[in-house]
């Protein structure tokens, strides 16, 4: 760790993310989903059973099953829906913002967010994908997603900027920048991958890629 976050002061009831804390963190997702979604299931095969005439209602109650995981899913994916420029940004700052950001990464990872705007850092927990209000750490492994809602203090800052700001926290605490983001959601990053318009899919299955190496 090269330093620590300020932030985390502001959660200090929260325990130190790692490693263990993150694959917990997925199968109480999972857990969660699972207790969630099998009410209905059984309800709807004990009605099939026993009145096949209200197949109807064993129809809604599947259907309700399969929507509560993808609600959660099109939560986790927000976070990294595009953010609108400052506004007080002028589209020069937002230029020179870039510029700067593409300064502090490597040509892949410049190239990913001018198509995507995600940016893609590998660290200790994962394979991470900034935006400016938000991020997604992809497990080792690629199957699991944890979807983060993370932004800075000043929401008038180019976009750029924003990035930039997330980037170098992550590089400074990147536990501490785990533990201080909020989780959206944690699940399967096929299940997440859907929720996501085709630029930030490309950026996923980049980091999916990396996180399988």
């Amino acid at each position: 760790m090269v330093g620590q976050l300020p932030e985390l002061a502001n959660v200090s009831w929260r325990p130190r993310v790692d490693a263990g804390a993150l694959r917990r963190a997925g199968r109480l997702w999972t857990l969660t989903a699972v207790t969630h979604t099998l009410p209905f299931i059984a309800a709807a095969i004990g009605l099939a059973v026993l009145k096949p005439v209200t197949a109807p209602i064993s129809l809604a109650l599947l259907l309700h099953a399969w929507a509560i995981p993808e609600l959660y899913a099109a939560r986790g994916a927000g976070v990294v829906r595009r953010a609108a420029p400052g506004r007080d940004a002028s589209a020069g700052a937002e230029r020179v913002a870039l510029g700067l950001l593409g300064d502090l990464v490597g040509h892949e990872a410049r190239e990913l967010y001018a198509r995507t705007g995600l940016l893609l850092e590998a660290g200790g927990l994962g394979t991470w994908l900034l935006g400016p209000a938000g991020a997604l750490l992809v497990a080792p492994g690629g199957r699991c997603v944890h979807c983060y809602c993370v932004k800075v203090s000043e929401p008038s800052l180019p976009v750029g900027d924003r990035v930039a700001h997330l980037l170098l926290a992550l590089r400074t605490d990147e536990c501490g920048f785990a533990t201080v983001a909020n989780r959206a959601f944690a699940g399967a990053a096929w299940r997440v991958r859907r929720r996501l318009k085709p630029p930030a899919r490309e950026a996923l299955g980049a980091a999916i890629a990396r996180a399988r190496c």
